[in-house]
């Protein structure tokens, strides 16, 4: 039996808000610190110790990046966090899926009303070609992401009547 192995990394973009955020309590926990540590006001120390905490958080979720892992008719999706750390986002099976094509494109408009969960593992950047597709899963969920050429063809290979790419 061969297996089809494709990996794909899409880094995600950044929000202002984190980015400004990140920045902000960064500042916040350096200024509290120095206060704290030069008058020895506890509670400066302590919101320092606070701020320098949801510093760590924020620059973490600030950058992030997909990677996508095509394997054995699977996709496997990991959420790569600073570049250091990883989570496990989804795996969805090629049998359970419905339709696999680009984001604007009119074979999916019956799919577009139905009130299901939308999943966004993509850059979150339109471009023009659209580069981002839309997976439709039996389970009622649609996952949005932004698979290189290597991953449509693996894809399509193993389920052709269900893969677009106009």
């Amino acid at each position: 039996m061969s297996e089809t192995y494709v990996e794909c990394l899409v880094a995600r973009k950044s929000s202002m808000l984190m980015t400004f955020l990140k920045f902000f309590l960064i500042m916040m926990a350096v200024v509290l610190l120095l206060f704290g540590v030069g008058t020895g006001y506890v509670a400066a120390l302590i919101l320092g110790i606070v701020a320098g905490v949801g510093a760590y958080f924020a620059t973490m979720n600030a950058d992030i990046e997909y990677e996508y892992l095509y394997v054995d008719k699977e996709i496997s999706v990991d959420k790569v966090l600073a570049k250091s750390k990883r989570k496990k986002a989804g795996t969805y099976s090629v049998e359970q899926m419905e339709i696999f094509a680009p984001l604007n494109s009119h074979r999916l408009d019956s799919y577009r009303n139905r009130d299901t969960k939308t999943v966004d593992y993509s850059s979150g950047i339109e471009s023009q070609p659209e580069r981002r597709y839309m997976m439709v899963c039996n389970g009622g969920i649609r996952v949005i992401l932004e698979p290189n050429e290597a991953l449509i063809k693996a894809v399509q290979t193993v389920a052709p009547r269900k893969v677009f790419t106009d």
